[in-house]
């Protein structure tokens, strides 16, 4: 057996490649050239160079493969072209998955987002079958995974044999960009949190977000949506944790996030015309603080036996590799 994994070089990708190879499936990646290849060292797998806006690398990387997971996506709360998130999370998702049904390919677990994902009006954590529309999404990311995950709906009303997965907020090793939700842990080991939001988000381990991909090629329903994640905490939970594991003091100051957004906006201003850099205070990730991200991920525990472990062991390892990787110092 064969599979082929978008965005491996990525965080979750990785790990996905990672469990997968630990399984004794054959791999194979498909990376742009230039790619950051840290997270495949030491991993058996073939790679293929490959975009995901160019048709026939995609058909290439999908050859001779029974399985596809597709993990890759444009993956920011900023971005200097906005056209950037549809190019490749909207047309790159379906032209790919359109590959895939026209080479025969066997089965597939798309990678979504937890930001597709609604969260009831009385502030009660979302499930999948929490009604949401594109008017409620933030941003053009959340805009674009939740337009790339109608597409691959809609393509498994006609057949295609795919299965829906949606992380929450995973955290661990191999971060190495990080992921805004390992920003946020380097900048709290910096020291340069000295005020939060009253916000909530669902943290879950990565390596059990890969375990839940596999788990979904082989147990998942064609066309159903999966909550991959584990435990709903406050903003402060988190830092209080993190505060025992790294000895840095959380801090104390609760801000509305209301407050915030002038900042933001300033940042946003800055970024679009002055440095071309990504706002330290992103606009959008702002706005979702707004809401309380929690959710019941029942679903994958009762039809994927999906693994929980700890989030204090998760956040643990995270730090250790942070620190590890120079990061943030210990």
């Amino acid at each position: 057996m064969k599979a082929l994994v978008t965005g491996a070089t990525g965080f979750v990708g990785a790990a996905v490649a990672r469990a997968l190879v630990s399984a004794g499936t054959e791999v194979r990646v498909i990376a742009r050239p230039g790619s950051d290849l840290r997270n495949l060292e030491g991993l058996t797998v073939e790679r293929v160079h490959g975009d995901l806006r160019d048709k026939d690398s995609l058909r290439h990387a999908l050859t001779g493969c029974e399985q596809l997971y597709h993990v890759a996506a444009h993956y920011a709360l900023w971005a200097r072209d906005p056209s950037v998130f549809y190019e490749v999370n909207v047309t790159g998702t379906r032209v790919l998955m359109e590959t895939a049904q026209e080479l025969g390919t066997t089965r597939i677990v798309y990678t979504s987002t937890i930001g597709a994902i609604g969260l009831p009006e009385d502030g009660g954590p979302g499930t999948e079958e929490t009604p949401v529309s594109l008017a409620q999404m933030a941003g053009d990311y959340k805009r674009s995974k939740y337009l790339a995950e109608q597409e691959v709906l809609a393509l498994a009303r006609a057949g295609l044999p795919v299965v829906i997965v949606n992380p929450t907020a995973p955290v661990g090793e191999r971060d190495i960009k990080p992921t805004p939700t390992g920003q946020i842990i380097v900048d709290f080991m910096k020291g340069r949190m000295w005020a939060y939001i009253e916000t909530g988000m669902n943290l879950v381990d990565v390596d059990d977000v890969a375990a839940g991909h596999l788990l979904a090629m082989e147990r998942g329903r064609i066309g159903e949506r999966y909550i991959l994640g584990n435990k709903n905490l406050s903003l402060r939970e988190v830092f209080d944790i993190l505060s025992r594991l790294t000895g840095v003091a959380a801090p104390r100051l609760k801000l509305p996030w209301q407050a915030i957004v002038p900042l933001a906006h300033a940042n946003l201003w800055l970024a679009n015309y002055v440095t071309h850099t990504p706002p330290r205070i992103p606009l959008e990730g702002v706005k979702m603080a707004k809401y309380k991200m929690h959710y019941d991920c029942g679903k994958a525990l009762r039809e994927l036996a999906l693994p929980q472990t700890p989030v204090e062991v998760a956040l643990e390892k995270a730090v250790r590799w942070f620190r590890d990787h120079g990061y943030a110092e210990a």
